[in-house]
C-alpha cells in the first residue's frame, strides 16, 4: 500500500490532473448509459397521441399554449445564445417556421438577449395566438419595474404572459426579493403580465418555489440523467408532484441535459413526456431541420 502512495505522489500534477479528469469524463458516460436505462425502465408507458403542438394549460393560470416551447437561449447569457447568433431575421424565421407547424410558446428572457428577435416575429403573428415568456434578473423593486418598461418595448408588447425571476438559488429567495415578487403582483393587477413565477438553479430554491402560493408558473430543469439539474432525478421529481398538486404551471428545460443526452434524444423526450408533471417544456433548436425533427420525435415518443 505505502509503494502505492508513493508511486501516487510521484506522478507529475498534470498527469494526476488529466487522470482525475479521465475518470470523471468515464463516471459521467457510465451514469448518462446505466442511469438513463434506469430512469426509462420505471416509467410507465405512454398512451394516446401526443404532439409538440398540443394545447396545454400551465397550471391554473389559464393560459393555453403549445407543449413545445421554443427556446431562445442555448447556452444564454451576457445578452446571447446560439439562437441569437442566427440574427434577427434569422432567428425570427425560425420561430415563425414553428409558428406555421402550431407551436405557440416563445420563451426568452433578457440575460439571451432574444427580445428583439422575439419582437420581429410578433409583427408577422396574431399576438393573442401566441404565449410570450420573458425572464427578468432583477433582484429589486425598482429594477423589476424598470425591466418590464423595457421588456414591453424591446419585445414590441403592451402586456407579457409570463414573467419569470430568473435563476434563483436561494432557499431563502421568497423573503430576499419581497420587493420583485410585489412588483410582478402589482403588474398582473394591471394587466402589464398575466402570470407570474421563477426558474429555479438549486434545491433549496426549487422547495421554496413549491410552498410559495406566489408561484403560478415554474422553470425546472429536469432530464433522465440529472445532467444540469438542481439534485437527482427522483428528488426533482418529488418537488415537481407538490407543484402539480398545488396547481402550478411547470415547464420543463434542460430537457436534453445542454447537449449532455444529445445522442438520446427519444428517451429523454420521452422520459419528460411519461412524467406526467410537464404542462410544457422548452428546447432550442438552431435551425429548421433541428426544429422539425424535434417536432417529429416528439410525436414518434407516444
Amino acid at each position: 500500500m505505502r509503494l502505492k502512495m508513493e508511486i501516487a505522489e510521484n506522478i507529475p500534477m498534470k498527469r494526476r490532473e488529466f487522470l482525475v479528469g479521465a475518470a470523471r469524463v468515464t463516471g459521467a458516460a457510465w451514469f448518462a448509459s446505466h442511469g438513463l436505462a434506469q430512469a426509462m425502465a420505471a416509467l410507465p408507458p405512454l398512451s394516446g397521441k401526443l404532439a409538440a403542438s398540443d394545447t396545454v394549460k400551465l397550471g391554473n393560470t389559464g393560459i393555453q399554449t403549445s407543449r413545445l416551447a421554443m427556446g431562445t437561449g442555448t447556452v444564454g447569457t451576457g445578452h446571447h445564445s446560439h439562437q441569437t447568433a442566427l440574427g434577427v431575421k434569422g432567428l425570427s424565421d425560425l420561430l415563425l417556421n414553428g409558428y406555421d407547424r402550431g407551436l405557440r410558446f416563445f420563451d426568452s428572457a433578457d440575460s439571451y438577449g432574444s427580445h428583439p428577435h422575439v419582437a420581429e416575429a410578433l409583427k408577422h403573428v396574431a399576438r393573442d395566438k401566441v404565449t410570450v415568456l420573458t425572464k427578468t434578473w432583477a433582484r429589486d423593486a425598482a429594477s423589476a419595474r424598470a425591466d418590464l418598461d423595457r421588456f414591453r418595448k424591446e419585445l414590441g408588447t403592451d402586456h407579457i404572459d409570463v414573467c419569470l425571476m430568473h435563476c434563483l438559488t436561494e432557499a431563502d429567495w421568497t423573503e430576499r426579493y419581497r420587493g420583485v415578487m410585489d412588483v410582478l403582483s402589482e403588474a398582473k393587477q394591471k394587466g402589464i403580465i398575466r402570470a407570474h413565477g421563477c426558474s429555479c438553479h438549486s434545491i433549496e430554491a426549487l422547495r421554496a418555489a413549491a410552498k410559495s402560493p406566489w408561484v403560478e408558473v415554474d422553470m425546472v430543469r429536469i432530464n433522465p440523467i440529472g445532467s444540469h439539474m438542481d439534485a437527482d432525478p427522483e428528488t426533482v421529481v418529488s418537488v415537481l408532484r407538490q407543484m402539480k398538486a398545488a396547481g402550478k404551471g411547470i415547464v420543463g428545460m434542460k430537457i436534453l441535459g445542454q447537449g449532455d443526452l444529445a445522442t438520446r434524444q427519444d428517451e429523454a423526450i420521452k422520459y419528460a413526456l411519461s412524467l406526467g408533471l410537464l404542462d410544457a417544456f422548452t428546447i432550442g433548436a438552431e435551425s429548421r431541420a433541428e426544429q422539425e425533427d424535434l417536432i417529429r420525435r416528439i410525436a414518434a415518443a407516444a
